[in-house]
């Protein structure tokens, strides 16, 4: 079975509802993932704009999200460590958590990409999505991309 991220929030393609973009609440969409492979130690989630101006702008970064999970809810707090002990990486924004979509103008594409590893990541709060692509190099045993 392969590794596959889904949301109630939004399928594959559509677009993002303001609820969880800078013309709304600014919260994070709900996540459920499936098909987590044997012997993943961790997962890790980037959010990501390829289609910035400026280059790519990293919406959020979050790591060391147990295996066993099998998802995020809606609105996940902004806090260093989660209550499962998911530890947050800083967005382009410089903080923690999720920041939503906010394009200068056009139309953006929105990935958000769940990596399965064979470790935890032995990473600080606030590492970047440098810092975690470095770290899961040799790591990743699935991954898994939904776009908005």
């Amino acid at each position: 079975m392969a590794l596959v991220i889904t949301s109630t929030a939004f399928a594959e393609g559509e677009a993002i509802p303001n609820r969880y973009s800078c013309d709304g609440p600014d919260v994070s969409p709900d996540l459920a993932w499936s098909g987590i492979p044997e012997g993943a130690a961790s997962l890790a989630l980037i959010c990501d704009d390829p289609d910035a101006p400026m280059g790519t702008w990293v919406h959020w970064v979050l790591f060391n999200i147990p295996a066993t999970a099998t998802g995020l809810p809606d609105d996940v707090p902004a806090k260093a460590t989660l209550d499962d002990g998911s530890v947050h990486g800083n967005s382009s924004w410089g903080r923690l958590g999720y920041g939503g979509p906010c394009p200068p103008g056009g139309t953006h594409r929105y990935f958000f990409t769940v990596h399965a590893l064979d470790t935890r990541l032995g990473l600080e709060t606030g590492a970047t999505k440098a810092d975690i692509l470095a770290a899961l190099e040799g790591h990743v045993l699935a991954q898994a991309t939904l776009m908005g």
